[in-house]
């Protein structure tokens, strides 16, 4: 048996974690909630947006965390981008092609930043990693405190964006009922734009937030997509809500997993809890959309 403090500091280091699996699969839910479908390239985008962070910082020395309102707006550029003048004009309003599209575009993005960088890693070493807070059972460091925070504070965010203002509001409106939404006056094409955009710039501040702890290659995406699709899933798809809680109940899965079967084993319980989900619960805990 472990001693009860153990399992405690495994549970807060699986809660820091899962609120970053957190905001990696909320863009993940906003462009499903609108768009109504799945994104392939949100993986590769957010290893681009993790390579920009590492050029950001060697070549201009700005501290990842700093460099989060910038990464996060080209994101958001490149988000809006890609959807007017390639997803949107070749998807044809079917879905099937748009999935087939967001694939292409993964594949691409893979491969360009292979042929950039190789497949050597890159790292950002930040000064304060090791640094932290002492909680007596577990140690805490910045980049971790920095991570959890940053998380709840975007997510509280953008729920509130989506809540409160016109465009939240456009963006609502097209992803419960596109034609209505047309019939008075919403430009469906720009908040198709604009929503892929939001989605693309959480990846970019999740970027931010993963550089100083994870090391950047052109295959890092996968690691975290796979998990995003789970903690969509769990969540339910399209929900906000349930893409803040699917991350941390993921995040405690993955540590506890690892903590009782080891780090190769315990990965297995976050693959049993998506077949549990697709089984018993298919729309999720808050399946619903927006």
């Amino acid at each position: 048996m472990y001693d009860p403090s153990i399992i405690a500091a495994s549970i807060i280091n699986g809660l820091m974690t899962g609120a970053i699996y957190s905001l990696v699969a909320l863009g993940l839910t906003l462009i499903y909630g609108v768009l109504h479908i799945i994104n392939f390239a949100h993986g590769s985008l957010l290893m681009l947006c993790m390579y920009g962070v590492w050029f950001l910082y060697a070549q201009a020395g700005i501290d990842p965390y700093l460099a989060l309102p910038l990464v996060a707006a080209g994101a958001f550029c490149l988000g809006y981008g890609l959807q007017r003048s390639v997803i949107g004009k070749t998807s044809h309003g079917r879905d099937e092609i748009i999935l087939l599209v967001t694939l292409g575009v993964s594949i691409i993005i893979e491969n360009i930043a292979l042929f950039a960088f190789t497949a050597n890693e890159r790292v950002v070493q930040v000064p304060y990693d090791i640094d932290g807070i002492d909680l007596g059972i577990t140690f805490l460091v910045v980049p971790q405190i920095a991570a959890f925070v940053a998380s709840l504070a975007i997510t509280a965010a953008l729920w509130l964006f989506i809540a409160r203002t016109y465009t939240g509001k456009a963006i609502r409106a097209v992803a419960k009922e596109r034609q209505g939404a047309r019939l008075v006056g919403v430009n469906v094409d720009h908040i198709f734009a604009v929503s892929f955009g939001i989605g693309t710039a959480c990846l970019g501040a999740a970027a931010c937030l993963l550089a100083p702890t994870f090391p950047i290659s052109p295959q890092i995406g996968y690691i975290f997509v796979l998990i995003a699709f789970t903690v969509v899933v769990l969540g339910g798809m399209g929900s906000f809500v349930g893409a803040l809680i699917g991350g941390f109940i993921i995040g405690v899965t993955e540590s506890l997993g690892g903590l009782f079967f080891g780090e190769s084993l315990g990965k297995l319980g976050i693959s049993l809890i998506f077949i549990l989900i697709l089984l018993f619960r298919p729309t999720g805990l808050f399946g619903q959309r927006m």
